[in-house]
């Protein structure tokens, strides 16, 4: 602990449109392969996919390129800590090759591949690369980790490229060290290119031949088994009409609307998802459904505008109960059979509230957008009520990260306080969770505790590579059961090395957030469950700073101000990550309503729990205790 954190402390104490429709189609999910028709390849270990026994047969697929021309299907097998590959690549030339691979942020160089070409022979053949920091392919000499591979093509053009890999290879020589597949965010590289080649060894493809895409390959199975319902569902889609969006960066637009008629009887969502209107993806970042916590008989006024305007209606302040949150790069949420979220009924109010993020950043005005959230929702009512919870950071320039960080940390709270006193005995069941933050998080964790005991738990959720602009609301491969007094911390890593000043937490995609929406049921009055260092223990940040350390802080500047006018170091910027760790806490224990549960939720002190390690394993088995004589399992 530095000696200037220590004096620190020291000095611290001193729009509605409804349709009945059938089921949803599911985009990058679970494929039904029985009712695809067989292809035949020519070349080493011809299959369709009807040859795959059950537990290997291709369960989820991914369109990789803008052209539709590589399409990819994965299975991830736990038991034995593996994914099979197959990819069918269109208009593929003679003599062509494809690479499949991995790297940390969707790079080519450092990528980790499996690629198949053909020789100068005509021989058809696989074999395991990595690419080095100039983008050239070199063939691993050690080691082949692209088991039970084969790369084929037909005389129409069809090519297909197929591989067994293990979560975890094992292989740890610097220059070929393999890419680790764990649960969260994987970037998932390809690359094609023309032969004939007298061998792989050297290549180096054009970038307009290289691609990424990022998906979820580990998608727990249990996602499997709610893909269908047999529940009529209808669908109701809340949109902007026309907006035109305002020529700034940033823009919160509200929508206020009355539910239908139909709604007087008490619903279940069962899915939600963004409707986007085509050519605005990169437009809209994030959507979020609430619903106006107001007496059922009480008419809220359907305001249209900026969230922030201050002649927004007062009495639309009370939609804050949050239904359905999408952000950039997630794709449909599915609710658990057991589970569904309620809308409608006799003591619910019929108003909802459509909140859009605008991200504008070449600052046009000629932007008119008709997105929105569409839910699909069924009267046939399930076992429980599910909600949704905010955990991690509030959102409020009180936090700050410094300029010029590889890595800086910031952890939210949701302490043992809050969750005693608004949890029932019985617990609530999280099965879901999506991990937010803007432009500069690369790492997200979601810790649990059984504080009294002082026990951490399993962690809720872990995305060791993500990304902004892959943000999908996840269903947890096993549920975590939380109780009265458990302590949920979130911990969010940003990268700072090309800001040159301070980056403050706030609404803005230039601002910054560290955030977990999760997924539970049986719903409660708990809406929000956050933090941020306490009001007195910045204050006295910002006079020690200013007194022992001669910087121009002042109580009569504001936060944002006070933060700007710290010329940042190395050791300052460790000093107020530390700092932050150890500083008592202001809570955002909130109801639905946006009220406080009744308390005084200033100045608690930390609850001094070991935050995350950076390098953490998500969802694979250490090597020592894997079983690798199930790696070469080859079915019947």
């Amino acid at each position: 602990m530095s000696v200037l954190l220590v004096m620190i402390l020291f000095f611290t104490t001193a729009f509605v449109h409804d349709s009945v429709q059938q089921s949803p189609d599911y985009l990058d999910e679970p494929l039904d392969w029985r009712n695809k028709s067989a292809s035949h390849r020519h070349g080493h270990a011809k299959r369709s996919v009807d040859d795959f026994s059950d537990d290997e047969r291709p369960i989820y697929a991914l369109t990789l390129d803008p052209d539709s021309k590589f399409k990819l299907s994965w299975t991830p097998d736990f038991q034995r800590q593996q994914v099979t590959f197959h990819v069918d690549i269109s208009h593929s030339a003679p003599q062509s090759w494809f690479a499949l691979g991995f790297s940390d942020r969707g790079d080519w160089p450092g990528a980790d591949l499996c690629i198949g070409w053909e020789d100068w022979k005509g021989s058809l053949v696989v074999q395991d690369a990595h690419v080095d920091v100039s983008g050239i392919i070199h063939v691993d000499e050690h080691h082949n980790d692209c088991r039970r591979a084969s790369y084929s093509r037909r005389q129409d053009g069809l090519a297909s490229l197929e591989f067994v890999r293990s979560f975890d290879t094992c292989h740890r020589l610097q220059e070929e060290k393999d890419y680790l597949i764990e649960d969260g965010t994987v970037h998932v590289v390809y690359a094609s290119g023309p032969g004939p080649l007298y061998r792989i060894n050297g290549v180096s493809p054009s970038d307009d031949d290289v691609g990424f895409q990022r998906t979820r390959l580990l998608k727990p199975a249990t996602g499997q088994e709610h893909q269908k319902t047999n529940d009529p569902l209808h669908a109701l889609l809340i949109a902007n009409v026309q907006l035109n969006i305002p020529a700034q960066e940033t823009t919160y637009y509200c929508r206020v609307v009355r539910l239908p008629q139909q709604f007087i009887r008490k619903h279940h969502v069962v899915q939600f998802e963004a409707a986007i209107q085509e050519g605005r993806e990169s437009l809209v970042h994030h959507m979020e459904v609430f619903h106006c916590e107001a007496p059922p008989d009480e008419t809220i006024p359907e305001y249209r505008g900026p969230c922030t305007d201050p002649n927004r209606p007062e009495s639309t302040r009370v939609c804050k109960r949050v239904l359905a949150a999408w952000a950039y790069g997630a794709g449909p949420f599915r609710y658990p059979p057991e589970a569904g979220l309620p809308i409608g009924g006799p003591a619910f109010n019929p108003y909802i509230m459509l909140e859009v993020h605008y991200n504008n950043p070449t600052i046009r005005g000629d932007w008119v957008d008709s997105s929105g959230v569409r839910l699909w929702y069924t009267n046939h009512l399930r076992q429980y009520d599910a909600g949704v919870m905010e955990l991690g950071l509030e959102y409020t320039d009180k936090m700050a990260i410094p300029p010029g960080q590889e890595s800086f940390t910031l952890t939210g709270y949701c302490l043992p306080q809050c969750t005693a006193v608004s949890l029932p005995k019985t617990g609530i069941t999280i099965f879901g969770s999506q991990l937010h933050t803007h432009l500069l998080g690369y790492r997200v964790v979601t810790q649990h505790f059984r504080a009294e005991d002082g026990i951490e738990l399993a962690e809720l959720d872990r995305d060791n590579h993500y990304s902004t602009h892959y943000q999908e609301i996840r269903l947890l491969a096993n549920p975590v059961k939380v109780f009265p007094g458990d302590a949920l911390l979130t911990t969010c890593w940003f990268d700072t090395t090309d800001k040159l000043n301070v980056s403050l937490g706030g609404f803005s995609i230039s601002d910054e957030m560290c955030v977990n929406y999760v997924h539970y049921f049986p719903r409660i009055n708990l809406e929000v469950c956050k933090s941020s260092v306490s009001w007195q223990a910045l204050r006295n940040y910002f006079q020690f700073v200013n007194q022992w350390d001669k910087q121009p802080t002042s109580p009569s500047n504001g936060v944002s101000d006070n933060y700007h006018a710290i010329e940042w170091t190395r050791l300052r910027a460790e000093t107020l990550r530390d700092y932050y760790s150890m500083a008592p806490i202001s809570m955002q224990c909130n109801q639905s309503s946006g009220e406080r549960f009744p308390g005084n939720w200033e100045g608690l002190a930390s609850p001094g729990l070991p935050l995350p390690l950076p390098d953490t394993r998500n969802n694979v088995k250490p090597c020592e205790s894997r079983d690798d004589t199930q790696d070469e399992y080859v079915p019947d």
